[in-house]
Order: C-alpha cells, then sequence, then structure tokens
C-alpha cells in the first residue's frame, strides 16, 4: 500500500485509540467538571480474540455485514462498557468480558452493538469525531507495542487534563430512539442464529440495578446507552415470544467462556482474588488455567510451569497452553527454552498474529542468524495481516539489521514511527532508506511515499499548534 492510500486508515487509527480514551473518560467524573485520565490500554490475546470472534461473526453475517469488516478491541478496563464509533469499530471493556455470566450476556451486547453499526447510526459522525479528536490527539501518546498481561499489545495510549465539553457529550451520546432500534435489530440477528435474547435482557437487568446510583458511580454503559421503560418492556417480551427461550449457549461456547473469564481473572484481579474465585480445590480446567497464570504473574516460576506443564499434559493440542508456557520462560529470561513452545502454539493456530509475533520476539531474542532469518519470516506473516503493528516493524528492523541489509531495517524503522504517528522520525528513517535502498524498486519508492506523508503530517500539526 502506498503512502498516499495508508495515510486516511493512520489517521483513523490514530483516532480510534484517542476516542476509546475519550469514551471511556468523559464520564469519568459527575456534572461538568473536567474529566482526568491515566490512560487506556488495548491489549492482544489470540485465545479471547478468537472467543469473541466466535461469538461475533454469526451475529454479524445475520446483520448482512462481512465479519472481515468489522474491527474488535479489547479495552483494558473494569468498568461494564461497549460501544461502536465510524468504521466498523466495536471496542469491549474486559470488565464486561469478566461480568458476564454466560456467553448469551456478551453475544447479547455484541447482538446490540452490531445494531448500532448495521442501522448506520454513527454514520455521518466521521466530520464529527475527527474534529472531537484533533484536540485529543494533541496530548495522545500512543505508546503502541506495549506489553501488557495477555500478550503483546498493539496499542497503548496515556492521556491527562482531557475535558469534557458540550460537543464530546453529544457526539458520545446515543438517542433513545436509536437505543430501541438497536435492540429491535440484536433480537432480530439471534433469531436468525437460533439463540435467545435472555443474555441481553439479563445484561440489562444487572443495569438496572444501577440507576439509583450517582453517575460517576454507574458503569459507563448505562450512562451511554440509557435504560427506559420501553426498551425493558420490549426485552422482556421478546424473551417471552422466543422459540429459543431457556435454551443455553452451545456447550463449545460456555466452556470458551469460561477459559476467558478465567485468563482475564488470572491476568488482570490480585493473586488473593483469583484463589478465592478459583480455590485449591476446584480441579477444573479454567479453575487450573487461571491459577497458573496467578503463579507466573506472582512470580512463582517453578510452580507457574508445573502447573502449565500439567495442563499441557492433559490437553496436549491446546495451542493457549503451549503459548502459555512460552510466555513463562520468555518472561523470565529463557528464550532458548521457550521456543519449542511457541513453534508447537503456532504449528496448531498458524493464522494468530499475535502468538506469531511472540514466537518471533522469541527468535529475535535467541540473537542467532538462523533464529533472525526465521523470525523474519515469522514477522512478515504477521504484518501481511497487521500492516500497522509497530511491534512488528520494531522487531523485523532489529532481524535486517543483523542480517546487514541496512536499507530494510531503516525501511522497517520508517514504518514502525508511521504506524505510532511520529512523523519526524518516520521522515527521518525513510530519508534514510530511500538513500540506501537500490532506486526504482518497491521498497525504494515506498520510502519516498513514507517521507512525503510524514512530511505532510508535520506541516498539518504545526499549522494546528499556531
Amino acid at each position: 500500500m502506498s503512502g498516499e492510500e495508508k495515510e486516511p486508515a493512520l489517521r483513523l487509527r490514530g483516532v480510534i485509540i484517542a476516542f476509546a480514551l475519550l469514551f471511556s473518560a468523559a464520564f469519568a467524573a459527575a456534572g461538568a467538571a473536567p474529566a482526568r485520565a491515566q490512560g487506556v490500554t488495548l491489549i492482544r490475546d489470540a485465545e479471547i480474540e478468537h472467543t469473541i470472534r466466535s461469538y461475533a461473526t454469526p451475529i454479524l453475517q445475520a446483520a448482512g455485514l462481512s465479519p472481515q469488516a468489522v474491527e474488535i478491541y479489547i479495552i483494558q478496563d473494569r468498568s461494564l462498557n461497549a460501544f461502536v464509533i465510524a468504521g466498523n469499530r466495536m471496542f469491549l471493556h474486559t470488565g464486561l468480558l469478566m461480568r458476564a455470566d454466560d456467553p448469551l450476556q456478551l453475544i447479547g451486547v455484541i447482538a446490540h452493538e452490531t445494531g448500532h453499526i448495521a442501522g448506520g447510526h454513527i454514520a455521518g459522525r466521521g466530520e464529527e469525531l475527527r474534529n472531537a479528536s484533533i484536540k485529543a490527539l494533541a496530548s495522545l501518546l500512543l505508546g503502541l507495542g506495549a506489553a501488557v498481561a495477555t500478550g503483546d499489545s498493539r496499542a497503548a495510549g496515556a492521556v491527562a487534563g482531557i475535558g469534557q465539553d458540550a460537543a464530546l457529550r453529544g457526539l458520545l451520546a446515543f438517542t433513545r430512539g436509536q437505543e430501541q432500534a438497536a435492540d429491535q435489530a440484536a433480537v432480530t440477528y439471534l433469531r436468525r442464529v437460533g439463540l435467545s435474547p435472555e443474555g441481553l435482557r439479563n445484561f440489562m437487568a444487572i443495569l438496572e440495578g444501577q440507576e439509583v446510583l450517582m453517575t460517576s458511580s454507574q458503569d459507563p454503559y448505562l450512562r451511554t446507552h440509557p435504560l427506559t421503560r420501553e426498551r425493558v418492556a420490549f426485552l422482556d417480551r421478546a424473551v417471552s415470544e422466543s422459540p429459543h427461550r431457556g435454551e443455553p449457549a452451545p456447550p463449545e461456547w460456555e466452556a470458551m467462556h469460561e477459559r476467558m473469564r478465567a485468563k482475564l481473572t488470572g491476568f488482570l484481579e490480585p493473586a488473593r482474588n483469583v484463589e478465592r474465585r478459583y480455590p485449591a480445590d476446584d480441579s477444573s480446567q479454567p479453575a487450573r488455567y487461571a491459577r497458573a497464570i496467578a503463579a507466573h504473574r506472582s512470580g512463582r516460576v517453578a510452580e507457574a510451569l508445573e502447573r502449565i506443564d500439567a495442563l499441557v499434559a492433559d490437553w496436549p493440542d491446546d495451542p493457549f497452553f503451549h503459548e502459555l508456557r512460552g510466555q513463562i520462560l520468555l518472561e523470565n529470561g529463557r528464550a532458548a527454552d521457550a521456543l519449542p513452545s511457541y513453534r508447537r502454539a503456532v504449528a496448531l493456530l498458524p493464522d494468530a498474529p499475535p502468538i506469531r509475533l511472540r514466537l518471533a520476539q522469541t527468535e529475535v531474542e535467541i540473537n542467532d542468524p538462523e533464529h533472525d532469518r526465521a523470525a523474519l519470516d515469522n514477522l512478515i506473516r504477521v504484518l501481511a495481516r497487521e500492516d500497522d503493528n509497530p511491534t512488528a516493524w520494531r522487531l523485523r528492523a532489529v532481524a535486517e539489521g543483523r542480517l546487514g541489509d541496512t536499507g530494510m531495517a531503516a525501511l522497517s524503522l520508517a514504518e514502525m514511527h508511521f504506524a505510532e504517528g511520529s512523523w519526524r522520525e518516520a521522515r527521518g528513517q525513510a530519508d534514510r532508506a530511500r538513500r540506501t535502498l537500490p532506486e526504482g524498486t518497491a521498497a525504494w519508492q515506498r520510502a519516498l511515499d513514507l517521507v512525503e506523508v510524514a512530511e505532510r503530517e508535520e506541516d498539518r500539526e504545526r499549522r494546528e499548534r499556531r
């Protein structure tokens, strides 16, 4: 993709991160007092992404949408929240994923948010979104590639001192009519895929209990998706009329859901909470999983390895258990020992970019030409799926530099800075690549494009600062 083609996508990706932060922070305080956010983190985890995609794909298809055209992001935040923005982007908070008691509750929320997308409720807000985000972008630090508990993160932003204003509040709030329309669409989608709307109704019941709370104590979902008597009555009728009333989700979805909650609990909750929720006498697979993760997070490496080795022995073809074993070893400075586990995980699940990226990171950390070449091959495959992943570009630059390809290493660094929105650094590395790469090649042309786009973005930022 040329620089001109990628420029709008890059800017929109930056806007996504800014908007995600504003959405989660804008209602942090009651009234009109300025809200201050400590930051937002978008996490990557192959297993959790697989679970959510398994739930969302039939719903999106029932709505007439291509699942590949809808991007789903996971925000590390304890609150119950989910929302969509322009460009078919859906965001789910980890608090929602952990609070949903069963797959049907989460699927119901996904169906509701899909109703907003399919209904075009955010169409025409693109310019509003862009304008509202410009000021936020001035103070937004994109730390893409930061490691987070559940694996390598593609995006982490931090911002302070972003105040609420009427335009943002108007942008964030859906109308009551749109909420009712999204509920109606959700019920239709659920009926088409043979699921009961009880999950959505049960989730709304959780929110009903919060309506009497002060605004600052309510979960953001309730404030941005206001409940009305009409909505609740409609969902009650939909449940009573559903031919699938009382039917549970498929057993495999139930198992995936419990695994997802156990994994998030293990990584995000204090060890005492993990022990309370998954006591030692609980021999279920999710409980054993959570305790292995908690041991790793607590620095009890031998215990963590013993626990994950037992899981691998019982389920040798589970890619995520092999992935966790690799992560424990890699994060404790044992890259060579981690390599077989990551290789096995990738062999079992070859189309999961987060796992393949960790394999490449492991190969790079071993610091051997043979492993650098293997890492380069894996990184090329990751970037074919995620060409705005700065961690992958950084690792690729390291491997190329070690292998003596300084021109391509400079170009990869330029791509990394470009993905992060660091225009000056992107321009400098792209210019270096331009002067090093053979003239007329595709890589040389890409370097020229990056120089041009980065210069244009630098000029735009200078104008906005005046």
